[in-house]
Protein backbone atom coordinates (compact mmCIF):
# COMPACT_ATOMS: atom_id res chain seq x y z
CA UNK A 1 0.00 0.00 0.00
CA UNK A 2 1.31 3.45 -0.94
CA UNK A 3 2.51 5.68 1.91
CA UNK A 4 2.74 9.46 1.78
CA UNK A 5 6.23 9.69 3.28
CA UNK A 6 7.51 6.26 2.25
CA UNK A 7 10.85 7.63 1.00
CA UNK A 8 11.56 9.74 4.09
CA UNK A 9 13.89 8.51 6.83
CA UNK A 10 13.99 10.22 10.21
CA UNK A 11 16.51 9.91 13.04
CA UNK A 12 14.54 10.53 16.22
CA UNK A 13 16.37 11.69 19.37
CA UNK A 14 13.17 12.64 21.18
CA UNK A 15 11.69 11.39 24.40
CA UNK A 16 8.66 11.81 26.67
CA UNK A 17 5.85 13.57 24.76
CA UNK A 18 6.14 16.43 22.25
CA UNK A 19 8.93 14.91 20.18
CA UNK A 20 7.67 11.31 20.20
CA UNK A 21 4.16 12.44 19.26
CA UNK A 22 5.58 14.38 16.29
CA UNK A 23 7.67 11.47 15.04
CA UNK A 24 4.76 9.05 15.55
CA UNK A 25 2.59 11.16 13.24
CA UNK A 26 5.35 11.20 10.62
CA UNK A 27 5.75 7.45 11.08
CA UNK A 28 2.02 6.93 10.71
CA UNK A 29 2.24 8.65 7.34
CA UNK A 30 4.94 6.25 6.22
CA UNK A 31 8.27 7.78 7.19
CA UNK A 32 10.83 5.33 8.53
CA UNK A 33 11.49 6.43 12.11
CA UNK A 34 14.67 5.32 13.87
CA UNK A 35 14.11 6.11 17.54
CA UNK A 36 17.40 6.57 19.38
CA UNK A 37 17.23 5.92 23.13
CA UNK A 38 19.81 5.80 25.94
CA UNK A 39 20.74 2.34 27.12
CA UNK A 40 18.11 2.46 29.86
CA UNK A 41 15.48 3.78 27.46
CA UNK A 42 13.22 6.76 27.03
CA UNK A 43 12.28 7.64 30.61
CA UNK A 44 8.58 7.38 29.86
CA UNK A 45 8.94 3.61 29.26
CA UNK A 46 8.35 3.28 33.01
CA UNK A 47 5.52 5.80 33.34
CA UNK A 48 1.89 4.96 34.12
CA UNK A 49 -0.68 3.95 33.14
CA UNK A 50 0.62 0.40 33.30
CA UNK A 51 -0.48 -2.22 30.79
CA UNK A 52 -0.17 -5.98 31.13
CA UNK A 53 3.21 -7.30 32.28
CA UNK A 54 4.32 -3.82 33.34
CA UNK A 55 4.49 -2.21 29.89
CA UNK A 56 4.00 1.56 29.92
CA UNK A 57 0.76 2.77 28.40
CA UNK A 58 2.28 6.25 28.23
CA UNK A 59 5.10 5.01 25.98
CA UNK A 60 2.76 2.91 23.85
CA UNK A 61 0.45 5.89 23.30
CA UNK A 62 3.05 7.88 21.33
CA UNK A 63 5.66 5.49 19.92
CA UNK A 64 4.04 3.22 17.34
CA UNK A 65 5.33 2.93 13.75
CA UNK A 66 8.97 3.30 14.84
CA UNK A 67 12.12 1.21 14.99
CA UNK A 68 14.23 1.47 18.15
CA UNK A 69 17.97 1.56 18.68
CA UNK A 70 19.89 2.20 21.89
CA UNK A 71 23.03 4.36 21.88
CA UNK A 72 25.25 5.79 24.59
CA UNK A 73 25.58 9.19 22.94
CA UNK A 74 28.49 10.17 25.20
CA UNK A 75 30.62 7.43 23.64
CA UNK A 76 32.70 8.47 20.58
CA UNK A 77 31.82 5.19 18.85
CA UNK A 78 28.11 5.96 19.26
CA UNK A 79 28.68 9.42 17.79
CA UNK A 80 30.37 7.75 14.84
CA UNK A 81 27.28 5.56 14.42
CA UNK A 82 25.08 8.67 14.50
CA UNK A 83 27.17 10.28 11.77
CA UNK A 84 26.80 7.17 9.65
CA UNK A 85 23.05 7.11 10.14
CA UNK A 86 22.76 10.83 9.37
CA UNK A 87 24.26 10.22 5.94
CA UNK A 88 21.30 7.95 5.23
CA UNK A 89 18.41 9.98 6.63
CA UNK A 90 16.46 13.04 5.59
CA UNK A 91 15.45 14.47 8.94
CA UNK A 92 16.75 14.67 12.50
CA UNK A 93 14.36 15.62 15.31
CA UNK A 94 15.44 16.21 18.91
CA UNK A 95 13.89 17.71 22.02
CA UNK A 96 16.82 18.08 24.38
CA UNK A 97 17.22 21.18 26.54
CA UNK A 98 18.91 23.84 24.36
CA UNK A 99 22.64 23.26 24.27
CA UNK A 100 22.56 19.54 25.12
CA UNK A 101 22.61 18.37 21.50
CA UNK A 102 25.76 20.41 20.91
CA UNK A 103 27.45 18.81 23.93
CA UNK A 104 26.61 15.38 22.48
CA UNK A 105 27.92 16.39 19.03
CA UNK A 106 24.53 15.76 17.42
CA UNK A 107 23.58 19.41 16.85
CA UNK A 108 22.63 20.83 13.45
CA UNK A 109 25.98 22.53 12.90
CA UNK A 110 27.81 19.22 13.36
CA UNK A 111 25.41 16.92 11.51
CA UNK A 112 24.72 19.24 8.55
CA UNK A 113 28.40 18.90 7.65
CA UNK A 114 27.78 15.17 7.26
CA UNK A 115 24.55 15.66 5.28
CA UNK A 116 24.14 19.09 3.67
CA UNK A 117 20.52 18.37 2.74
CA UNK A 118 19.56 17.53 6.31
CA UNK A 119 16.32 18.93 7.74
CA UNK A 120 16.90 19.29 11.47
CA UNK A 121 14.11 20.15 13.91
CA UNK A 122 14.62 21.10 17.56
CA UNK A 123 11.61 21.00 19.86
CA UNK A 124 11.93 22.79 23.20
CA UNK A 125 9.87 24.56 25.81
CA UNK A 126 10.85 28.16 25.13
CA UNK A 127 12.94 28.00 21.97
CA UNK A 128 16.63 28.27 21.25
CA UNK A 129 17.00 31.96 22.15
CA UNK A 130 15.50 34.51 24.51
CA UNK A 131 15.69 34.99 28.28
CA UNK A 132 13.73 31.78 29.00
CA UNK A 133 15.85 29.59 26.71
CA UNK A 134 17.13 27.39 29.55
CA UNK A 135 14.04 27.51 31.72
CA UNK A 136 12.53 24.14 32.62
CA UNK A 137 9.29 23.74 30.70
CA UNK A 138 6.31 21.53 31.50
CA UNK A 139 2.87 21.71 30.00
CA UNK A 140 1.19 23.56 32.92
CA UNK A 141 4.09 26.03 33.01
CA UNK A 142 3.61 26.88 29.36
CA UNK A 143 -0.17 27.02 29.71
CA UNK A 144 0.24 29.54 32.51
CA UNK A 145 2.89 31.69 30.84
CA UNK A 146 1.12 31.98 27.48
CA UNK A 147 -2.24 33.19 28.81
CA UNK A 148 -4.12 29.95 28.20
CA UNK A 149 -4.89 29.41 31.88
CA UNK A 150 -6.01 33.00 32.27
CA UNK A 151 -8.75 32.25 29.73
CA UNK A 152 -9.72 28.82 31.08
CA UNK A 153 -12.06 28.23 34.00
CA UNK A 154 -15.11 29.80 35.57
CA UNK A 155 -15.53 33.56 35.97
CA UNK A 156 -14.58 34.63 39.47
CA UNK A 157 -12.77 31.38 40.21
CA UNK A 158 -9.16 30.19 39.95
CA UNK A 159 -7.63 29.51 36.53
CA UNK A 160 -7.39 25.87 35.48
CA UNK A 161 -5.32 23.98 32.96
CA UNK A 162 -6.63 22.18 29.90
CA UNK A 163 -7.20 18.50 30.70
CA UNK A 164 -4.67 17.18 28.18
CA UNK A 165 -1.01 18.28 27.71
CA UNK A 166 -2.08 20.64 24.97
CA UNK A 167 1.17 22.59 24.71
CA UNK A 168 3.23 19.47 23.91
CA UNK A 169 0.69 18.17 21.42
CA UNK A 170 0.29 21.45 19.53
CA UNK A 171 4.06 21.94 19.35
CA UNK A 172 4.35 18.40 17.97
CA UNK A 173 1.81 19.20 15.25
CA UNK A 174 3.72 22.38 14.40
CA UNK A 175 6.92 20.35 14.13
CA UNK A 176 5.23 17.94 11.71
CA UNK A 177 4.02 20.84 9.55
CA UNK A 178 7.42 22.54 9.62
CA UNK A 179 9.37 19.38 8.76
CA UNK A 180 7.15 18.63 5.77
CA UNK A 181 7.41 22.24 4.55
CA UNK A 182 11.21 22.09 4.84
CA UNK A 183 11.26 18.80 2.91
CA UNK A 184 9.26 20.43 0.10
CA UNK A 185 11.73 23.32 0.05
CA UNK A 186 14.63 20.87 -0.07
CA UNK A 187 13.00 19.07 -3.00
CA UNK A 188 12.93 22.36 -4.90
CA UNK A 189 16.35 23.70 -3.89
CA UNK A 190 18.39 20.79 -2.54
CA UNK A 191 18.95 22.75 0.66
CA UNK A 192 18.32 21.44 4.14
CA UNK A 193 17.74 23.74 7.08
CA UNK A 194 17.33 24.12 10.82
CA UNK A 195 13.88 24.41 12.44
CA UNK A 196 13.31 25.81 15.93
CA UNK A 197 9.87 24.88 17.36
CA UNK A 198 8.90 25.99 20.87
CA UNK A 199 5.95 24.96 23.01
CA UNK A 200 5.78 28.61 24.11
CA UNK A 201 5.51 29.99 20.57
CA UNK A 202 3.03 27.31 19.61
CA UNK A 203 0.60 28.34 22.32
CA UNK A 204 1.04 32.06 21.71
CA UNK A 205 0.12 31.40 18.07
CA UNK A 206 -3.17 29.81 19.18
CA UNK A 207 -4.38 32.90 21.02
CA UNK A 208 -5.69 34.25 17.67
CA UNK A 209 -9.12 35.84 18.29
CA UNK A 210 -8.51 36.30 22.03
CA UNK A 211 -5.27 38.12 21.28
CA UNK A 212 -7.16 40.28 18.79
CA UNK A 213 -9.77 40.95 21.48
CA UNK A 214 -6.99 42.44 23.58
CA UNK A 215 -5.34 44.25 20.65
CA UNK A 216 -8.64 45.81 19.61
CA UNK A 217 -9.96 46.86 23.02
CA UNK A 218 -6.89 47.07 25.26
CA UNK A 219 -9.02 45.15 27.77
CA UNK A 220 -7.56 41.93 29.17
CA UNK A 221 -10.00 39.05 28.45
CA UNK A 222 -11.02 36.96 31.41
CA UNK A 223 -12.52 33.55 32.03
CA UNK A 224 -16.02 32.73 30.84
CA UNK A 225 -16.19 29.04 31.68
CA UNK A 226 -18.65 27.33 29.35
CA UNK A 227 -20.01 30.64 28.08
CA UNK A 228 -18.79 32.63 25.10
CA UNK A 229 -17.39 36.12 25.43
CA UNK A 230 -19.48 37.50 22.54
CA UNK A 231 -22.38 35.04 22.10
CA UNK A 232 -25.50 34.15 24.12
CA UNK A 233 -26.78 31.49 24.33
CA UNK A 234 -23.63 29.53 23.57
CA UNK A 235 -22.70 27.20 26.36
CA UNK A 236 -23.43 24.09 28.35
CA UNK A 237 -26.52 23.51 30.47
CA UNK A 238 -27.19 20.91 33.13
CA UNK A 239 -30.19 18.76 32.31
CA UNK A 240 -32.75 16.79 34.36
CA UNK A 241 -30.57 13.64 34.45
CA UNK A 242 -27.43 15.46 35.59
CA UNK A 243 -25.85 15.37 32.14
CA UNK A 244 -24.88 18.47 30.18
CA UNK A 245 -26.00 19.61 26.76
CA UNK A 246 -24.19 22.21 24.69
CA UNK A 247 -26.11 24.42 22.30
CA UNK A 248 -25.37 27.53 20.24
CA UNK A 249 -28.15 29.86 19.07
CA UNK A 250 -26.74 33.32 18.56
CA UNK A 251 -27.72 34.37 15.06
CA UNK A 252 -30.96 36.07 14.06
CA UNK A 253 -32.14 32.83 12.47
CA UNK A 254 -31.05 30.42 15.22
CA UNK A 255 -32.31 32.25 18.31
CA UNK A 256 -36.04 32.02 17.44
CA UNK A 257 -35.64 28.31 16.65
CA UNK A 258 -33.98 27.85 20.03
CA UNK A 259 -36.79 29.64 21.86
CA UNK A 260 -39.40 27.48 20.16
CA UNK A 261 -37.40 24.32 20.86
CA UNK A 262 -37.28 25.04 24.60
CA UNK A 263 -40.96 26.01 24.64
CA UNK A 264 -40.37 29.66 25.49
CA UNK A 265 -41.37 31.66 22.37
CA UNK A 266 -41.97 34.70 24.57
CA UNK A 267 -38.19 35.20 24.77
CA UNK A 268 -37.98 35.92 21.03
CA UNK A 269 -39.35 39.46 21.19
CA UNK A 270 -38.36 40.21 24.78
CA UNK A 271 -36.71 43.64 24.60
CA UNK A 272 -33.91 42.46 26.86
CA UNK A 273 -32.97 39.52 24.64
CA UNK A 274 -34.12 40.15 21.05
CA UNK A 275 -30.58 40.72 19.72
CA UNK A 276 -27.35 38.91 20.50
CA UNK A 277 -25.80 42.17 21.68
CA UNK A 278 -28.60 42.63 24.23
CA UNK A 279 -28.33 39.02 25.35
CA UNK A 280 -24.61 39.46 25.95
CA UNK A 281 -25.29 42.65 27.91
CA UNK A 282 -28.00 40.87 29.92
CA UNK A 283 -26.41 37.43 30.19
CA UNK A 284 -26.82 37.56 33.96
CA UNK A 285 -30.58 37.88 33.50
CA UNK A 286 -31.18 35.34 30.73
CA UNK A 287 -28.78 32.72 32.08
CA UNK A 288 -30.85 31.61 35.12
CA UNK A 289 -34.00 31.54 32.98
CA UNK A 290 -32.37 29.14 30.52
CA UNK A 291 -30.66 27.11 33.25
CA UNK A 292 -33.97 26.49 35.01
CA UNK A 293 -35.64 25.52 31.74
CA UNK A 294 -32.88 23.09 30.77
CA UNK A 295 -33.36 21.14 33.99
CA UNK A 296 -36.90 20.17 32.93
CA UNK A 297 -35.80 17.55 30.36
CA UNK A 298 -33.05 14.98 29.96
CA UNK A 299 -29.99 15.52 27.82
CA UNK A 300 -31.31 13.07 25.20
CA UNK A 301 -34.65 14.88 25.04
CA UNK A 302 -33.01 18.25 24.52
CA UNK A 303 -30.67 16.87 21.87
CA UNK A 304 -33.62 15.50 19.93
CA UNK A 305 -35.35 18.89 20.06
CA UNK A 306 -32.23 20.87 19.13
CA UNK A 307 -31.29 18.49 16.32
CA UNK A 308 -34.85 18.80 15.02
CA UNK A 309 -34.44 22.59 14.98
CA UNK A 310 -31.06 22.31 13.16
CA UNK A 311 -29.19 23.94 16.02
CA UNK A 312 -25.50 23.21 16.75
CA UNK A 313 -25.63 21.00 19.82
CA UNK A 314 -24.04 18.03 21.53
CA UNK A 315 -23.59 16.25 24.85
CA UNK A 316 -20.53 16.45 27.08
CA UNK A 317 -19.17 12.91 27.15
CA UNK A 318 -16.66 11.20 29.38
CA UNK A 319 -14.02 8.99 27.78
CA UNK A 320 -16.00 5.78 28.31
CA UNK A 321 -18.88 7.36 26.41
CA UNK A 322 -16.56 8.71 23.72
CA UNK A 323 -15.10 5.28 22.96
CA UNK A 324 -18.54 3.67 22.87
CA UNK A 325 -19.89 6.30 20.48
CA UNK A 326 -20.95 4.90 17.08
CA UNK A 327 -19.51 7.88 15.22
CA UNK A 328 -16.09 7.35 16.80
CA UNK A 329 -16.24 3.73 15.67
CA UNK A 330 -17.31 4.71 12.16
CA UNK A 331 -14.34 7.07 11.96
CA UNK A 332 -12.01 4.27 13.17
CA UNK A 333 -10.50 6.47 15.85
CA UNK A 334 -9.73 3.54 18.15
CA UNK A 335 -7.91 0.42 16.96
CA UNK A 336 -6.37 -2.67 18.50
CA UNK A 337 -2.91 -4.11 17.84
CA UNK A 338 -0.87 -7.02 19.19
CA UNK A 339 2.04 -6.32 21.52
CA UNK A 340 4.51 -9.12 22.34
CA UNK A 341 4.50 -8.34 26.07
CA UNK A 342 1.27 -6.45 26.83
CA UNK A 343 -0.94 -8.51 24.52
CA UNK A 344 -3.72 -6.68 22.69
CA UNK A 345 -3.47 -2.93 23.25
CA UNK A 346 -5.64 -0.09 22.03
CA UNK A 347 -4.35 2.80 19.96
CA UNK A 348 -5.98 6.02 18.84
CA UNK A 349 -6.68 6.23 15.13
CA UNK A 350 -5.12 8.69 12.69
CA UNK A 351 -7.09 11.93 12.21
CA UNK A 352 -6.47 12.45 8.47
CA UNK A 353 -8.32 10.30 5.95
CA UNK A 354 -6.42 10.04 2.66
CA UNK A 355 -8.15 8.59 -0.39
CA UNK A 356 -5.02 7.20 -2.10
CA UNK A 357 -2.59 6.75 0.77
CA UNK A 358 -4.52 5.50 3.81
CA UNK A 359 -2.72 5.48 7.14
CA UNK A 360 -2.36 2.26 9.14
CA UNK A 361 -0.64 1.13 12.29
CA UNK A 362 2.05 -0.98 10.66
CA UNK A 363 4.34 -1.26 13.67
CA UNK A 364 3.49 -1.64 17.33
CA UNK A 365 5.56 0.46 19.79
CA UNK A 366 9.08 -1.00 19.75
CA UNK A 367 10.79 -2.79 22.60
CA UNK A 368 13.94 -1.20 23.98
CA UNK A 369 16.79 -1.64 21.49
CA UNK A 370 14.67 -4.01 19.44
CA UNK A 371 16.16 -3.00 16.10
CA UNK A 372 19.81 -2.51 17.07
CA UNK A 373 21.03 -5.34 14.85
CA UNK A 374 18.72 -4.55 11.94
CA UNK A 375 19.59 -0.85 11.78
CA UNK A 376 23.36 -1.19 12.25
CA UNK A 377 23.63 -3.94 9.66
CA UNK A 378 21.22 -2.35 7.15
CA UNK A 379 22.55 1.20 7.23
CA UNK A 380 26.17 0.82 8.29
CA UNK A 381 27.08 -2.73 7.28
CA UNK A 382 28.05 -3.91 10.74
CA UNK A 383 28.39 -7.66 11.21
CA UNK A 384 26.69 -9.53 14.01
CA UNK A 385 30.03 -9.95 15.74
CA UNK A 386 30.75 -6.22 15.54
CA UNK A 387 27.33 -5.40 16.97
CA UNK A 388 27.87 -7.93 19.75
CA UNK A 389 31.14 -6.16 20.59
CA UNK A 390 29.40 -2.76 20.70
CA UNK A 391 26.80 -4.21 23.05
CA UNK A 392 29.46 -5.69 25.29
CA UNK A 393 31.21 -2.29 25.50
CA UNK A 394 27.85 -0.65 26.30
CA UNK A 395 28.01 1.55 23.21
CA UNK A 396 24.57 0.22 22.30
Amino acid sequence: MEKLLKHIKILDFTRVLAGPYATMILGDMGAEIIKVEPLDGDECRSWPPTLAQGESGYFCAINRNKKAITLNLKDPQAQKIVAGLVRNVDVVIENFTPGVAKKLHIDYETLSKVNTGLVYCSLSGFGQNGPYRNKKAYDPTIQGMTGLMSLTGEKGRSPVKVGIPITDLVAALNAVIAVQAALLYRKETGKGQYIDVALYDSMISLLTVMAMEYFATDVVPGRYGMDHIHRVPAGAFETMDGSYVQVVATSDSMYPKFCHAIGMPELIDDERFNTNKKRVQNRGTIAPILEDRMRTKTCAEWLELFEGASLPCGPILNLKEVFEDPHMKAREMCQEIEHPIAGVIKQLGFPYKFSLTPVNIDRRPPLLGEHNYEILSKYLGYTTAEIDALKARKVI
